[in-house]
């Protein structure tokens, strides 16, 4: 009876204290930011200053994920049930979201819904290619449908916040971040940016199928010194304004609800601390009207970066700089209200902070529904058969080839097919680093890709040797497997747990133990197509050499091999196209495509001058440039026009080029336009992208595609420092790739 009379009591004060009937709406459906701001303000009213802390402080349960240093597991009740945890931190069963949130409603004081995030990076129970990969598709129609469908399927989970986007622009290789981002080019990833955030919050963040997303890193993270993750970024602020922010800022424009702090410091001091990032970039400059979470336990790792001599030092750091929320470490909950008493943070200070947090939650619904993510019955909206194809098709226009002597591949259909190396029959290597809810057991394999396109009977299976070791007998069985068929279908690379955080490397070439493999079917004479599984860019010379094909797959996800047999088998025409450089070898690291102008430049590959921007015994070109992939037939380029050659400052220019399927199969071709500003007040790139068009083509159809090229494409960081446009000529390639051939020029007035 006790019992039954203290729950009644409980309720009556979650009532009191908000309302759980539906916000009015406006004409559109939606709560008015008036509303929301109205019902945080009553809110707060009813807040202890504890209370208040505890909702700047996200915690991880003893069965979360552990990514930091630490690894120690709290017991989060206790925290949720005093009202001193706003969120939870990768919870992995859907139930125990279900019972924490119960306890935060029905237990605490206030009743105050707790946010759950996760890293939902690219897709959630349907896992898609690594972002990388995907990125590789240059599709923003697909990309937005996986995030649609990764928002969904979280929501179904019980997830309603995800660390995604990452629009950390990188250029190195060796850091294993790489995987999770865009590549190398700040249009492109501001592109994918804003695809990702509308595909996560679509256009009602209360909607029961969106989540938020979270910009992230911010800011620069992808430039760590020797490509070390977490170590010291150190770049000039005109870098970082014209290089790295355009994706963050595009991301923010769309309206992004929370952005991340990364762990790196930038102009020695660490982001999670740094006031002009959080506060006089992110909020005055560019907008941003949301909320700041760290990333994980970066408060208290200001104390080893050596700005803060301890949590409560480090704590009054962050929140001074405007950070939101404490991911995991707890500096703010511990320390926050002997912040206040010794009047080195205001309390003002934290009922901002808390503000935009509670407002977050309001626009999602949560006051309204706590309970409106996840549950048993929202169970049957994973795995939707409309979803698996979407993310089929995603991992279709993610691979890349790379080369295709004598146009071995697509195969005819009749061949037998010998699938040999470690990555064959893995679902768990398809699903590579930060795969969300993802299950191995539903992944297709690419040897059951195979199978079912080409049958059983025409496809086998060998081993060969493991990522990183040879297999007694492996080699052996490889090679009889080889012998046996018409075609080798060769899986090397690097598996998934060399992509994502803390997968550093100082070498990118294939393991050795792969590379013996290699050696040995391919002294069998038969042809051998490389399918290449990767997060990142390798340097691949040895197997370019000993190879007639090489097919970039990526780690391609959950319908990896179904992918895979469309693409080998000539179903799909492969179109993917590099967001990031290959080198020819580590040595070029990093290497990119749209590198500054020099005084010596190296403008003739076959010059062997000295004195000029070069390698003594190694070229300067990449092994592949951004922006290329091969194709079953050819795109011929012609009648490059630019239709507005003499424009003025704040006017776009219009250009326009002809397009050509010159082969026999039907394919799709990412035209590509390229810009150089030829005397600028600073230095300028030698090329920069500025518009691209996926283009569909039946064999021997032309189109013409015609680009817009804005203002603020052409603006940059000036001497004066302001991010502006200046006057002068420009000239404007448009072809396959970075390479573009073909030229016109332009004039700003």
């Amino acid at each position: 009876m006790k019992l039954f009379l203290k729950t009644v009591l409980l309720s009556a004060i979650v009532c009191l204290c908000y309302p759980l009937s539906a916000a009015p709406k406006s004409d559109d459906g939606k709560v008015s930011e008036k509303e929301i701001a109205r019902r945080v303000e009553t809110l707060m009213k009813k807040m202890t200053l504890r209370e208040k802390l505890g909702q700047l402080t996200q915690l991880r349960p003893s069965t979360g994920t552990v990514t930091g240093p630490s690894g120690e597991p709290m017991v989060v009740e206790d925290f949720i049930r005093e009202g001193c945890c706003g969120s939870l931190l990768s919870v992995r069963k859907s139930e125990d979201i279900t019972r924490y949130q119960r306890i935060a409603v029905d237990s605490s004081r206030l009743g105050i819904p707790l946010l759950f995030g996760k890293d939902i990076i690219h897709g959630c129970r349907i896992v898609f290619p690594e972002n990388l990969g995907l990125s590789s598709s240059w599709d923003m129609d697909v990309i937005e449908k996986s995030a649609r469908i990764a928002a969904a399927e979280s929501a179904a989970y019980g997830i309603a916040w995800t660390f995604s986007p990452m629009c950390d622009i990188s250029t190195d290789p060796r850091w294993g971040r790489v995987s999770e981002g865009s590549g190398e080019d700040p249009y492109l990833g501001s592109a994918i940016a804003r695809a990702m955030v509308h595909g996560y919050q679509g256009d009602d963040l209360a909607d029961k199928s969106t989540i938020i997303a979270c910009v992230k890193h911010f800011a620069a993270y992808g430039a760590p010194q020797a490509g070390r993750d977490y170590h010291t970024v150190d770049m000039s602020e005109r870098m970082f304004r014209d290089r790295y922010l355009p994706p963050y800022r595009a991301a923010v424009e769309a309206g992004a609800a929370t952005v991340m702090s990364s762990f790196n410091d930038f102009d020695a001091i660490p982001a999670t601390g740094n006031k002009w990032l959080l506060q006089t970039v992110l909020r005055d400059e560019l907008g941003f009207k949301g909320f700041v979470v760290t990333d994980y336990n970066a408060v208290h790792e200001m104390v080893e970066h050596g700005v803060a001599a301890d949590g409560k030092e480090a704590a009054a750091l962050a929140m001074d700089a405007h950070v939101n929320m404490d991911m995991v470490d707890s500096d703010f909950i511990k320390y926050g209200e002997e912040l206040v008493r010794e009047k080195r943070i205001s309390e003002k200070t934290i009922d901002m902070l808390c503000r935009e947090v509670l407002a977050v939650k309001f626009r999602l619904g949560l006051f309204d529904d706590p309970f409106r993510y996840g549950g048993k019955a929202r169970e049957n909206e994973f795995y939707l058969p409309e979803n698996m194809e979407v993310a089929r098709d995603a991992a279709r226009k993610s691979m890349v080839l790379l080369q295709n002597n004598d146009d071995i591949l697509p195969l005819n259909g009749t061949e037998r097919i010998a699938l040999i190396g470690p990555y064959g029959n893995s679902g768990d290597e398809m699903l590579g680093a930060w795969r969300g809810y993802g299950e191995s057991s539903r992944a297709v394999t690419f040897l059951a890709g195979l199978q079912e396109r080409f049958g059983r009977e025409n496809v086998s299976f060998s081993e060969g040797c493991k990522p990183f070791a040879a297999i007694e007998g492996g080699a052996d069985a490889a090679v009889a497997a080889a012998r046996d068929a018409d075609v080798v279908l060769l899986t090397l690379g690097l598996p998934s747990k060399c992509s994502g955080e803390a997968t550093s490397l100082t070498s990118i070439e294939v393991p050795q133990a792969q590379r013996d493999l290699l050696d040995a079917v391919a002294a069998t004479g038969k042809p051998v197509v490389v399918l290449l599984v990767t997060g990142r860019p390798m340097d691949i010379g040895y197997e370019t050499e000993k190879a007639d094909a090489v097919l970039l797959t990526w780690h391609a996800g959950t319908m990896a091999g179904k992918a895979l047999a469309d693409v080998v088998s000539g179903d799909f025409n492969p179109s993917g196209r590099l967001s990031m450089t290959f080198p020819l070898n580590i040595g070029q690291v990093p290497v990119h495509y749209n590198m500054k102008r020099t005084g010596r430049p190296m403008l003739d590959p076959a010059s062997r001058a000295k004195y000029l921007s070069r390698y003594m015994f190694t070229p300067n070109e990449p092994r592949y440039c951004f922006g290329y992939g091969l194709s079953y037939t050819t795109f011929d380029y012609s009648d490059l026009k630019v239709l507005t050659p003499e424009v003025a400052v704040g006017e776009p220019v219009k250009v326009s080029v002809k397009v050509t399927n010159s082969g026999k199969r039907d394919g799709a071709e990412v035209v590509q336009l390229y810009i150089r500003d030829l005397v600028a007040s600073t230095t300028r790139p030698v090329r920069e992208l500025k518009g691209f068009e996926r283009v569909f083509l039946k064999a021997g159809e032309s189109k013409t595609v015609e680009f817009v090229i804005r203002p603020e494409d052409m603006a940059f960081c000036r001497r004066d420092m302001k991010f502006a446009q200046e006057a002068g000529d420009f000239h404007v390639w448009a072809g396959h790739d970075s390479n573009a051939e073909l030229q016109g020029m332009f004039t700003v007035k």
